[in-house]
C-alpha cells in the first residue's frame, strides 16, 4: 500500500479532517500531539498565515506518521512551497487549473474546491476522484451534495464550511462524503490559548460522532 493509499484509508476510517489556522509555528508540535492524542493522524494547515509552511514541516518532523496537508492553496508556486515543507496533500478553495496541474506533475494528491456541476466536470477531466465542497452550508449543505452525487457517482466529497458537532452527522451519513473538514476540533482561538487538552477532547468527541453515523 502506498502512502497515498494510506491517506485515503485514514480519511475513510475517521471521516474527519481538522482545518487548522495557526499563527505561531512554535505551537505546531503540541498541536500535532493533541490531534494524535485525540485519535486523528491527519490535518489540513491553511496557507492563511505566514508560518503555514513552517508549521507543516514541524508537524511532520514531530509526528512523521501523520498526514499533514496544505489548505487554501491558490497558486502553483504555493504547491511547491507546501510540498517542499513536507505536505502530503493539497487543498484549494476553488478549482484552479495551475494548482491542479502542478500537483499532478509532482504526484501529490489534490482536492480542489468544486460546488457546481461544471467545476466537478473539470475535476473529472483531470482524473480526480475527490473534491472539496466549500463553503458547504452556504451552497445548500447535504441536500445539494445528494443532488450532485447522482450524476457524479464516481466522485467523493469533502464538505467544509459551517460544519460543527450540531450538523456533523448530516454530512457523514452521506455515502458520497469521504470526510468532513472543519475548524471546530481545533479552532484558531483554542490553538492561541494552547488548549491542547480541549483540542484532544473535541477531536475524540468528533470521531465518536462520525463513527456512530449510519450511512444512507
Amino acid at each position: 500500500m502506498t502512502r497515498n493509499d494510506s491517506l485515503y484509508s485514514t480519511l475513510i476510517d475517521k471521516k474527519l479532517v481538522p482545518v487548522i489556522k495557526i499563527a505561531d509555528a512554535d505551537d505546531s508540535e503540541a498541536l500535532a500531539d493533541a490531534l494524535v492524542t485525540g485519535g486523528l493522524s491527519v490535518a489540513e494547515v491553511t496557507f492563511r498565515t505566514s508560518c503555514a509552511a513552517e508549521a507543516i514541516g514541524r508537524m511532520k518532523d514531530s509526528r512523521p506518521g501523520m498526514f499533514v496537508g496544505a489548505g487554501t492553496v491558490l497558486r502553483a508556486a504555493q504547491v511547491d512551497e507546501a510540498v517542499h515543507a513536507g505536505a502530503d496533500f493539497i487543498v484549494s478553495p476553488g478549482f484552479d487549473r495551475g494548482v491542479v496541474e502542478r500537483c499532478i506533475e509532482l504526484g501529490v494528491p489534490v482536492v480542489p474546491g468544486c460546488v457546481t456541476p461544471t467545476e466537478i466536470g473539470y475535476a473529472v477531466s483531470y482524473g480526480l476522484g475527490t473534491v472539496k465542497f466549500f463553503p458547504a452550508s452556504q451552497f445548500g449543505g447535504p441536500a445539494t451534495l445528494k443532488a450532485l452525487a447522482a450524476p457524479f457517482a464516481g466522485i467523493s466529497f469533502i464538505p467544509t464550511g459551517g460544519i460543527d458537532m450540531s450538523n456533523l452527522r448530516s454530512y457523514t451519513s452521506l455515502q458520497c462524503v469521504l470526510a468532513v473538514g472543519g475548524s471546530f476540533m481545533a479552532s484558531e482561538k483554542l490553538i492561541a490559548q494552547k488548549a491542547w487538552g480541549e483540542i484532544a477532547a473535541r477531536t475524540r468527541a468528533a470521531i465518536t460522532e462520525a463513527a456512530t453515523t449510519v450511512r444512507i
